[in-house]
């Protein structure tokens, strides 16, 4: 009998103890779904928020575009200078997805009124662009025809100087697609003629000490063509690594070429590395120490990460105050 009891005992509390393993079973699984539930949440606001800083930077670089000018700076840098205030302000932080979202279609809205006689001169110059261009490719086609040109697939051993000229007119070409672009796709072109005269680059032989020093140069500059047609071609989502590619292979053939530090900066803050782009920055500083254009964006990503700690520090103290 006193065994008996002592079964019965044991199996109501190994019943009362499976019944509390479940019960904090289930308070964890709440808990993880709350917590995933919040990083969801947060990982929104984030995105939100670069989405409406990115919009304030791409504003910002709309008038040193061509035909910048007839943008009404007057109303727009006020306008970006406010909102950028209340994006850091603590009814900034405060606000979630839906008030994020709107503050940017209102903005957007705004800013679009400050640019209104800058967009018809960009459109009346794509439709000609486009027209001149069609014009182009078709007598650059009949022209390669002519000549049974495929330059795709040439394989061909040309003298040195038959291929420099090859080089030289793909990058001329992408030179004056460059020149004369108005959007991404002129500089699409662009990027892609620089890409067609680095293949031929790559096929010269037997190269003496100064022909591959000048191919080198030429090399270079493509390289930092490229990077440069990439920094533009805004709508493609990895047009910044791109342009990092392109003025790190500038970089290996030229390490302390202003230009490629300087382009590759430019990009690295865009991406919000603002620590990478410090450094290459001070480097390109102690290199060209009158360079004009270096300072001015030193003093901006300065500016970045110093918002960015007055940031943390704010998130911080309300974390822990």
């Amino acid at each position: 009998g006193a065994a008996a009891a002592a079964g019965e005992a044991e199996a109501a509390d190994a019943a009362h103890g499976s019944a509390l393993g479940a019960e904090a079973l289930a308070v964890c699984v709440a808990a993880e779904a709350e917590m995933a539930g919040r990083d969801a949440a947060a990982a929104a606001r984030s995105a939100a928020v670069n989405e409406l800083e990115g919009y304030i930077l791409e504003a910002r670089g709309m008038r040193s575009r061509k035909h910048g000018s007839l943008i009404d700076g007057a109303s727009l840098e006020p306008m970006l200078d406010e909102a950028e205030d209340w994006l850091y302000s603590d009814a900034g932080e405060a606000a979630g997805c839906g008030e994020l979202g709107a503050f940017l279609a209102a903005l957007r809205v705004r800013v679009d009124g400050t640019m209104v006689a800058f967009r018809e001169k960009v459109e009346a110059e794509r439709v000609a662009s486009e027209a001149a261009l069609q014009a182009s490719a078709d007598a650059a086609a009949a022209e390669r025809a002519a000549n049974g040109e495929d330059e795709d697939h040439d394989q061909r051993r040309l003298k040195y100087p038959d291929r420099l000229r090859m080089v030289q007119k793909n990058k001329d070409e992408g030179t004056e697609l460059f020149k004369g672009a108005v959007d991404v796709t002129q500089y699409r072109q662009a990027a892609a003629r620089y890409n067609k005269a680095l293949t031929h680059a790559a096929k010269f032989v037997d190269l003496s000490p100064d022909q591959r020093e000048e191919v080198d140069a030429l090399k270079l500059s493509l390289h930092l063509n490229i990077a440069m047609c990439w920094l533009k071609i805004t709508d493609a989502t990895n047009h910044l690594d791109q342009a990092i590619r392109s003025c790190t292979d500038a970089l290996a053939l030229d390490g302390e070429n202003v230009k490629a530090l300087y382009r590759r900066a430019t990009a690295l803050e865009q991406k919000k590395d603002y620590e990478a782009a410090k450094a290459d920055l001070a480097a390109a500083a102690q290199i060209a120490p009158d360079d004009k254009a270096v300072p001015k964006l030193q003093q901006r990503v300065e500016a970045q990460i110093k918002r960015q700690l007055d940031k943390e520090k704010k998130m911080y103290g309300k974390m822990f105050g």
